[in-house]
């Protein structure tokens, strides 16, 4: 045989009804347990305002390739309809040596609770992302009390390699988007050197890729936004809350 049998499953293959959750996986908390179903994904009455992108990139120098990249997404993304939003890294403090009621650290932190989805881009310096967009993504928290500013937003990466093509940072940049529970879309950039003396890119296959990710970028944001509090409701998370509820029922008796 081609396939393998699921131990402990029931054989009774007559019943028109499969077998529950309960019984394949008795492990299982039951009033955290919910079934994925196609209904729940599709909200009630969906959003109709344009996509919301915030866009970061990592580079302070005059003449970014970085900034010009960004800047270049951000035409193709209005083009497309969506609201863009493109944060200024200068003056932005290291992480840890300002406190949090920075102005810079407050301005990022609210076009981040703003934006539907992000699009990150970084020059690639000694084989890595730069040390400035690596400080904007740490000064992002990962939760505000009960608020979680980038859990379930889209991400698109990008970077800018000098001459050659690699992919070394929109590689870290991605495990950096899943640590940040962002949904990091599939496509990305890597950008060699392709740029007119104003600052325009060329025509090329590097601007087309470029088109392809913010195309995906808004579709997968339309998609997922008015979704995205029940793609990342979480059974761990159910099963924790009803355990601090159960135990403060306790306390209160």
């Amino acid at each position: 045989m081609s396939t393998i049998a699921i131990p402990d499953t029931p054989s009774d293959t007559t019943s028109d009804t499969a077998p529950s959750a309960a019984v394949l996986c008795p492990q299982l908390d039951p009033g955290s347990f919910r079934i994925p179903t196609q209904q729940a994904l599709h909200a009630v009455q969906p959003s109709t305002h344009a996509p919301r992108i915030l866009m970061l990139y990592g580079s302070l120098r005059e003449r970014s390739y970085s900034k010009l990249l960004t800047l270049e997404a951000a035409r193709l993304l209005q083009g497309m309809g969506a609201e863009v939003r493109i944060f200024d890294p200068a003056g932005l403090p290291q992480p840890d040596a300002a406190p949090t009621d920075h102005p810079k650290v407050q301005a990022l932190r609210e076009l981040v609770l703003w934006s539907e989805g992000m699009v990150w881009t970084s020059p690639e310096r000694h084989g890595a992302m730069t040390g400035i967009m690596k400080s904007q993504i740490d000064w992002i928290p990962l939760s505000e009390g009960a608020v979680r500013p980038t859990q379930g937003k889209t991400l698109a990466v990008m970077q800018v390699s000098g001459g050659s093509q690699s992919f070394n940072a929109v590689n870290q940049l991605r495990v950096l988007g899943r640590w940040m529970r962002l949904l990091t879309i599939p496509n990305q950039s890597s950008v060699a050197k392709a740029y007119d003396e104003a600052g325009r890119m060329k025509p090329s296959p590097y601007y087309d890729r470029v088109v392809d990710v913010m195309e995906e970028l808004v579709k997968f944001t339309l998609l997922t936004r008015d979704a995205a509090p029940y793609l990342v409701d979480r059974y761990s998370e159910r099963k924790e809350a009803l355990a601090r509820q159960h135990a403060q029922t306790l306390a209160s008796m």
